[in-house]
């Protein structure tokens, strides 16, 4: 989201959000979120609050959760336990200044020929830190790539399995990846000739090289690599017009990211009919239109798709009709992405 995929704490979903203790709203619990992480180094300063004080604040602060929608859960998955991922990489899980003790790993199960596995390292629920803020402030950058693997992307790495023959010997780019699930997908499952699986967030980046590492074994032949990609800066003139195809979901939400990522599209996307770029977005009030707006500015073209994958579409009419009470807070505005597919040429 942004220039950081909102993406997909991972599946099993994460306990929904509960109303707040009498006299908290959910903002200032937040904020006590932010302030545990801060004076988390200091067991003196934790003292000094009181230990019932400070039992309290974190029952409170859990029943707020950080992510607001349980996800559309259309690839089997499963939690595995930091030991046995660790007995089984050895020591591809040390270095990249990632914190195993602060990560939750899952591991997918991929619903295509062979059913190739991947494991997925997350940030763990309740995990915010002060460096998530300098970061932030320091690179011009949204943080949202570091809370979760957002339902977009869930979508977007779905789609992508079943229609793994537009990526074949194809170069392919992930922008604002979060954890990389779509790209990483793309690589165990399509038979891509390279996947570059990109974040504005090189914190997130430094998850997304992890989450390479553990899983080489899987992309066969397939090159895959990581990179930092700032929509606002200025990319090396060897990416221009390279691509075949570029994905990314939940991408659209910040407007005031609209037209740098417009303008990476158009030109890090081959100039070719055969080449495009698939979008999963929300609607999120007029951000999806706002955006599609500024696609036609930049001489793209575009075709927006609501019904693109019955199972997906199922799932929607039921969570959206309240036929299915699973995911209660399910809005189509904000959950619900719609398919959107840029070209420079006409649609076939």
């Amino acid at each position: 989201m942004g220039s950081s995929s909102p993406s997909p704490s991972p599946p099993p979903a994460p306990p929904q959000s509960s109303a707040p203790a009498r006299g908290a709203s959910n903002a200032s619990l937040r904020w006590q979120i932010l302030r545990r992480a801060l004076l988390a180094r200091s067991a003196a300063s934790r003292a000094s609050d009181g230990t019932t004080n400070d039992q309290q604040k974190i029952g409170d602060t859990n029943k707020i959760s950080r992510k607001a929608s349980r996800g559309f859960n259309l690839i089997e998955c499963h939690v595995v336990p930091v030991s046995q991922l660790h007995k089984s990489q050895g020591n591809s899980l040390n270095g990249n200044g990632v914190e195993c003790q602060k990560d939750v790993y899952v591991r997918y199960k991929l619903p295509c020929g062979g059913s190739p596995e991947l494991n997925v390292m997350y940030r763990k629920d309740d995990s915010v830190e002060l460096n998530d803020i300098e970061a932030s402030n320091r690179y011009n950058i949204d943080t949202t790539g570091l809370v979760c693997c957002w339902p977009s992307e869930e979508v977007l790495a779905f789609y992508c399995i079943n229609h793994s023959d537009m990526f074949r010997s194809k170069r392919v780019l992930e922008l604002g990846s979060g954890y990389g699930l779509a790209g990483l997908v793309i690589a165990a499952s399509a038979n891509a000739n390279e996947v570059v699986i990109s974040d504005g967030n090189p914190q997130v980046v430094g998850y997304i090289q992890k989450n390479i590492s553990i899983n080489a074994e899987t992309f066969d032949r397939t090159k895959v690599k990581s990179m930092t990609l700032h929509w606002d800066q200025e990319q090396p003139s060897e990416m221009f017009n390279s691509f075949d195809i570029i994905v990314a979901s939940d991408c659209t939400f910040f407007k005031q990211f609209h037209r740098s990522l417009a303008r990476v599209v158009k030109s890090l996307l081959k100039h070719s009919e055969a080449s495009q770029a698939i979008f999963m977005s929300p609607k999120r009030g007029d951000s999806l239109n706002k955006f599609l707006e500024i696609i036609k500015e930049y001489g793209l073209r575009y075709e927006l798709i609501e019904n693109y994958d019955p199972t997906v579409w199922n799932l929607h009419k039921k969570y959206a009709r309240g036929d299915d009470r699973s995911w209660p807070n399910y809005n189509e505005e904000h959950c619900y992405p719609l398919l959107v597919r840029i070209t420079f040429g006409h649609f076939v």
